[in-house]
């Protein structure tokens, strides 16, 4: 016989004057990111930092931290159905939708940096499978279906004897989303910066990392704005486990750069970034390493945050930030390191800057095109806890 779930779901009132406040200043950056949109489209991407080297800009860096961390977004539901650990159960449907919202938002990001966004029915209509950006298509579009469907198992009580088989498939298909994604730079083997198979791996732990960092995030915020209890046992448990995830990170990033400098031909791109790349050297060991990285660990693992909320959000928060310069530094500053486009031959004369650091500067509209992506997945969320029954009445009890 089913058992009812004894965990009482509630949507949140969203009357107060804090809550829409937060709709007015996520509808002013939405509306900054749609008026950036619009003049880099009617002026052309010659008002942005980008240019003929560098033609992924910071808007990418958005669109691609967003749909990675979405990937991520679903560990908490992953955690309640697939490997059994009912102290994450009551946050499994904020999980979900988290995941959803995120995604979302970095494609309307990716979508609205193209130039001309109308370009996408050509790209929804011609299939050319022999590129990963057409298998990412699917990924995309096959994740937010079968997450939705995740969604209907965990809410309808008739269709709960179901969620774990979904949950393993969502499971499964969000490696293989974040595997496509990381596989966009690991397959451009022109990209000395780019071509290498752990791109892969790297990027799934990056995705677990950003989305386990945001669902605390967002945790904490819905229970001080709705006034509802958090159980300090299982906030303790979500940030040991990003402690943990930071760490894979780390150790990937680690494995890459010691990859590349083992070949010998991969010397001068490993040069370039990790001592004399200028800003994108300084984001890497300060943004990255230092803030993405050691600080978290220190913070995490150190009597401070044993029971601490407060330093708890400060190392989620560094987590993405570091995130963020790890993202600019591999779509970036792999840009910026000239082609080879003669490996091993000498370029006696070229007007096309070979072997020239590429420079870029990003640009207000960028940033504002970026930032309402973000506002996009926080909106959805917002919304979605106020219609629907996201939210557990309280996340007062033991983690078990």
């Amino acid at each position: 016989m089913q058992i009812a779930d004894p965990i009482i779901y509630r949507e949140i009132e969203g009357r107060g004057v804090g809550y829409y406040a937060l709709l007015a200043m996520l509808g002013a950056l939405i509306a900054a990111g749609l008026g950036a949109a619009y003049y880099m489209e009617s002026r052309g991407h010659y008002v942005t930092g980008m240019n003929n080297q560098i033609v992924w800009g910071t808007p990418h860096v958005f669109a691609v931290f967003l749909i990675v961390a979405a990937s991520g977004a679903l560990n908490v539901a992953s955690m309640a159905s697939v490997f059994g650990r009912v102290a994450y159960k009551p946050l499994a449907r904020l999980s979900g939708l988290l995941a959803i919202a995120l995604l979302i938002g970095g494609l309307a990001v990716l979508v609205l940096d193209l130039g001309r966004p109308d370009r996408l029915i050509v790209a929804m209509t011609h299939y050319n499978f022999r590129s990963i950006f057409a298998w990412n298509i699917f990924l995309y579009t096959g994740f937010m279906a079968v997450v939705a469907v995740y969604l209907w198992m965990m809410m309808e009580r008739r269709m709960n004897r179901y969620t774990r088989a979904v949950g393993l498939a969502a499971f499964v298909w969000r490696l293989v989303l974040t595997t496509g994604t990381g596989s966009i730079f690991g397959f451009l083997v022109a990209r000395e910066a780019y071509d290498a198979a752990i791109m892969a791996p790297l990027f799934i732990a990056m995705s677990l990392a950003f989305g386990q960092a945001i669902t605390i995030l967002v945790v904490m915020a819905v229970c001080a704005g709705t006034g509802r209890a958090l159980d300090d046992g299982l906030l303790v448990r979500m940030k040991n486990l990003l402690g943990v995830l930071v760490a894979a990170v780390f150790y990937f990033v680690l494995a890459y750069h010691l990859a590349k400098l083992y070949a010998t031909g991969h010397h001068g791109v490993e040069r370039f970034i990790l001592l004399d790349g200028g800003v994108y050297t300084a984001i890497f060991w300060i943004g990255q390493i230092l803030i993405g990285a050691v600080l978290p660990l220190l913070i995490f693992y150190g009597p401070r945050a044993l029971r601490s909320r407060f330093w708890i959000a400060v190392g989620a928060v560094l987590v993405l930030l570091g995130g963020l310069a790890q993202v600019y530094v591999i779509i970036i500053g792999g840009q910026a390191y000239p082609l080879s486009i003669f490996p091993g031959k000498e370029i006696v004369a070229s007007s096309f800057f070979d072997g020239v650091i590429a420079s870029y500067s990003p640009s207000v509209p960028e940033l504002l095109l970026g930032l309402g992506g973000v506002a996009i997945a926080l909106l959805i969320v917002t919304l979605g806890i106020k219609v629907l029954r996201f939210l557990p009445e309280n996340l007062d009890g033991d983690a078990t």
